[in-house]
């Protein structure tokens, strides 16, 4: 019998994760793939409902419906994505039993699962926005691309180091879990990083999130109006750095998160 490479075995068994975590995911619980639509359309809602008050019709050059759907939808993505990722270890914690399991295999494999999910969410979404009327333009699709990997890409690298600390030390998973709210105001969702005042922006602008969103929206329409400072290579660079550091951290506490 051909023995197996390490890499299929991998392969293997990030399939079966994938696979578990699905099933887990969309039907542990009655109606939790309509809630996977529900939950970032009714914050939707509410914001526009906020903005309709104010008489809000456009906002940075683009239309307030088109602006908050992009922001919205970007920040849900790192929001699902880092929220699971960060919880894949003490969700698994009987599979690493089977020494093919490593936990940083776990995150991986639920960072995937989120990222495709909202895949589907955001086509569904924005394909309803469109028949409702809705005026939307795709002025650089590199760009928006680039800024949904980078968005993606920092999630999965909070997730690597999230998952790793939590485990050592719980107290600080509920710590992280109540900035995800105040995250979502520094990082630009629910109104423009252009109008805030220097030098107040430039200190939310270190934020690598900000740019991510920033960057989807100016690459959606070329009438954007994005905050000065905006940079890709700024959102990519922090989200590699948090991916090796949180690879670092799975390799140094192998034996501790194992033992769990």
């Amino acid at each position: 019998m051909r023995k197996r490479s390490a890499w299929r075995i991998t392969l293997a068994a990030w399939h079966a994760l994938l696979l578990r975590e699905a099933v887990a995911r969309l039907f542990s619980r009655r109606g939790a793939f309509a809630w996977l639509l529900l939950e970032p359309a009714a914050h939707i809602g509410f914001m526009l409902l906020v903005f309709g008050l104010l008489r809000t019709r456009v906002i940075g050059g683009m239309d307030v419906v088109f602006w908050l759907a992009a922001g919205m939808l970007a920040f849900f993505l790192f929001k699902r994505t880092a929220s699971q990722g960060s919880a894949a270890i003490g969700a698994n914690l009987a599979l690493f039993t089977y020494r093919q399991v490593r936990p940083a295999d776990t995150v991986l494999v639920r960072c995937v699962l989120e990222g495709f999910l909202m895949a589907l969410l955001a086509v569904l979404m924005i394909g309803t926005l469109a028949l409702l009327g809705t005026p939307m333009t795709l002025h650089a699709p590199l760009e928006v691309l680039a800024s949904v990997a980078g968005i993606w890409l920092l999630a999965v690298g909070w997730s690597l180091v999230v998952s790793v600390a939590s485990e050592l030390a719980p107290e600080l998973a509920n710590i992280l879990d109540m900035l995800m709210t105040p995250l979502m105001l520094v990082s630009g969702v629910v109104f423009p990083l252009a109008a805030i005042p220097y030098p107040w922006r430039e200190w939310l602008m270190l934020n690598p999130l900000a740019h991510g969103i920033e960057g989807l929206r100016s690459s959606l329409s070329n009438y954007y109006h994005d905050a000065p400072g905006l940079s890709l290579a700024y959102l990519l660079g922090s989200a590699l750095f948090l991916i090796f550091f949180g690879l670092a951290l799975h390799v140094r506490f192998r034996n501790r998160l194992l033992a769990l």
